[in-house]
């Protein structure tokens, strides 16, 4: 089932989600919401989803990558975003930690800002001790998109959104970043933008 993704402005998105007990991961509920989630996320299209995003304050969030969301995109694009596939999986009450204090910015979207985009600066790697789906401890390091992915959805599961992170001068809607500035590398566009 589809869920409606609610957008800034919802309470939920500014709360501290709750964690879930290893019952409640097990729960009929809380499977139907990882499913319902990965649907919608499918359908927005999107790489990840967080329980917020739909309403639901709970620790829990979906992530894909698909191989199909790259195709278009020039091989210097993604070798400059660290970007691969990411195959589906959830976190359940993640724990995170800064593998590398170095940071990238780059633009970001947001299911929950629509038509939206914004530079921000997130750390290179990651490390991210988590429950999967059925309550199994897992240990994920993370480095490049698929960091930035990571760092995203946590936010979200602390009531942070990438707004509260960016660099103001990059916000423009997602149109004009397509036709002007995506072609761009990410310093001729910050050179261009002046954010730092």
């Amino acid at each position: 089932m589809q869920l409606k993704i609610v957008q800034a402005g919802e309470a939920v998105l500014r709360e501290h989600a709750r964690q879930l007990t290893l019952d409640e991961i097990h729960s009929r509920e809380t499977q139907d919401l990882i499913e319902s989630m990965r649907q919608t996320m499918y359908q927005a299209p999107g790489v990840g989803l967080a329980a917020p995003q739909v309403g639901v304050g709970l620790q829990v969030a979906v992530i894909e990558d698909k191989k199909e969301y790259m195709k278009d995109a020039p091989a210097d694009f993604l070798k400059e975003r660290g970007r691969k596939p990411v195959p589906f999986h959830v976190i359940i009450n993640p724990k995170i930690t800064l593998s590398d204090e170095a940071e990238v910015e780059f633009f970001e979207g947001c299911l929950s800002l629509t038509g939206l985009t914004a530079a921000v600066p997130r750390a290179r790697a990651v490390k991210l001790e988590c429950l999967d789906h059925r309550g199994e401890p897992k240990l994920i390091q993370a480095s490049g998109w698929y960091a930035r992915i990571l760092q995203h959805e946590i936010d979200h599961l602390h009531g942070t959104l990438y707004v509260d992170r960016m660099y103001p001068r990059s916000l423009m809607t997602v149109e004009n970043f397509n036709r002007t500035w995506k072609a761009l590398s990410i310093a001729e566009a910050r050179n261009l933008l002046q954010w730092k």
